[in-house]
């Protein structure tokens, strides 16, 4: 089992032996839960830079006033960044995109492997260092006055590469504390932080982007590498690290209701152990604390002898499995697409500037963090993830056509617009990677197996995440014939998503009948 980090090891010698496992409990949960948020919060943070900075490094130089010593009429890229200066910028920031998206896609789907056989506090410390120091690395291309495409695309590879080590580790981590009671609600308030991440990386990049881009790229990565520290100094990934219970697993001791049969029991069944264990085990300790730690002990030697982390294949064989990631190929195409290039839409769209341009593409996603609770809840209500996935993208298909024809009305109907395309689209996408992953990491066909969280979550958002790098990819070529045929990518995209769920809609559907006639008769 990995070690507990120094400063937790300190705090449980001096304050928390006393402490009852339920306050214990909902005192580490209410920690991890925050912290996760935080750390997928840097994530995103420092993802988002991309996005506004591209409006500054390809630019309409003939609609902006030139410095004094500078001749327009000669040089006619002025404004713009070498080597995104030509007519085929587009595309160069399409190919920059998606080095980091192919580079995280392919990335997640080792990562999910490594992390369920690694100390996750490790694991994530690491990755968010790391993934820091490539951030800045291309915020330091405007510094250096570097002009090699090579260097950026370098730079992005490497950042998509780290930022891996995120989300199979959150998941994770945060399933190991959380059961399945209303998950869908706790992982889509839980799961703003993507969004939340994406609105303060936007107002971080934008109040450097007019004067020095490179700023937009460094303070980002001096956070989450910030953050890292405090993860490997303050993180516990699984709740056996400081006496409590899994509750992902069940496990029922039994014999007598004596407390002190069940003390004799245990310690006939770890004779194994050393004196001082077994003295611990037999210390004179309220019933509640002392079957606790009981659980825990019956925990950890069911860990030691049956669970083993789960291979690639085995993920695929879990029934949903396949289904949802290639749902999630299509929705985070879509999502990713938004990231990406709303931005830069809005920009050529209307009359406002790179920065307005950049803080109004925020409302997206603050209608993302609407949609994912109102899908968490939904889902939680009905026991119909599918089915809810479905629903919101059967809105979001004529909605992203409202918001292409009538976004440039008026600023009003704009935000308007965007609050709820955000709903509609990250809403099935918030459901899937969070709640759904997260079930199906812990499914029956798994036997009570906690070693698969990771590995599933990265499977999913693994085939997700190739699409979100598909989807910039594409947008930005088609951008050049017009923003129409960009439109029209994505609503085809969410219709592909749709018909693949028809099937385990049509098993939800039917078990919802099945609960009903059988309910019928209780109402009578």
């Amino acid at each position: 089992m990995a070690k507990l980090p120094i400063s937790i090891q300190a705090m449980e010698a001096s304050c928390c032996v006393t402490v009852l496992p339920r306050k214990k409990r909902i005192v580490y949960s209410s920690w991890i839960w925050v912290l996760t948020f935080m750390i997928y919060c840097s994530y995103h943070l420092s993802r988002k830079p991309i996005s506004v900075v591209k409006n500054v490094l390809h630019q309409n130089c003939s609609s902006l006033t030139p410095p004094e010593n500078v001749n327009a009429s000669v040089d006619p890229t002025w404004c713009d960044w070498k080597p995104f200066d030509g007519a085929n910028a587009p595309t160069l920031l399409s190919t920059v995109d998606s080095s980091f998206l192919f580079a995280y896609a392919f990335g997640m789907f080792l990562s999910g492997i490594v992390a369920e056989r690694v100390d996750l506090r490790l694991f994530l410390s690491f990755g968010m260092v790391l993934s820091g120091l490539f951030c800045a690395m291309f915020g330091l291309g405007y510094i250096l006055k570097i002009h090699n495409i090579g260097y950026y695309i370098a730079a992005q590879v490497m950042c998509g590469l780290v930022q891996t080590t995120g989300w199979p580790g959150v998941v994770s981590c945060l399933g190991n504390w959380f059961g399945k009671g209303k998950r869908g609600l706790i992982m889509g308030i839980w799961n703003s932080h993507t969004s939340l991440g994406n609105i303060l990386g936007t107002l971080i990049a934008a109040s450097f982007v007019t004067y020095n881009w490179g700023l937009s790229f460094i303070v980002p990565g001096l956070i989450i590498a910030g953050l890292g520290v405090v993860v490997f100094f303050f993180m516990v990934p699984e709740p056996a690290m400081v006496g409590l219970p899994n509750p992902n697993k069940k496990m029922e001791l039994e014999g007598t209701s004596s407390p002190h049969t069940r003390r004799r029991q245990m310690v006939g069944e770890f004779a194994d152990t050393s004196d001082e264990e077994r003295a611990s085990l037999m210390a004179n300790e309220s019933p509640a604390i002392y079957d606790d730690k009981i659980k825990v002990v019956c925990v950890e030697a069911q860990e030691s002898k049956e669970e083993k982390a789960i291979g690639f294949l085995e993920a695929l064989k879990i029934p949903g499995v396949i289904e949802f990631s290639f749902c999630l190929f299509f929705a985070k195409l879509v999502s990713y697409t938004f990231l990406y290039w709303l931005p830069n839409y809005i920009l050529y769209q209307t009359n406002y500037g790179p920065e307005e341009s950049a803080n109004l593409s925020t409302f997206f996603d603050m209608g993302a963090i609407i949609g994912g609770i109102m899908a968490g809840l939904v889902s939680d209500y009905t026991g119909m993830p599918a089915a809810t996935c479905s629903i919101m993208l059967i809105a979001a298909i004529p909605m992203m056509y409202v918001y292409q024809t009538f976004c440039t009305v008026s600023l009003g109907i704009n935000i308007f617009l965007l609050v709820v395309v955000g709903i509609l689209v990250n809403g099935p996408y918030s459901l899937i990677t969070t709640a759904v992953s997260a079930d199906l990491g812990t499914h029956q066909s798994l036997n009570g197996n906690a070693k698969a969280l990771a590995t599933v979550s990265a499977v999913i958002d693994g085939t997700g995440s190739i699409g979100a790098a598909l989807g910039p990819q594409i947008a930005g070529p088609i951008s050049s014939y017009g923003w129409q045929y960009v439109f029209d990518m994505l609503m085809v995209s969410d219709v592909l998503a749709l018909l693949l769920l028809t099937r385990l809609v049509l098993r939800e559907i039917q078990r919802w009948r099945i609960r009903r006639r059988e309910a019928a008769p209780a109402r009578l």
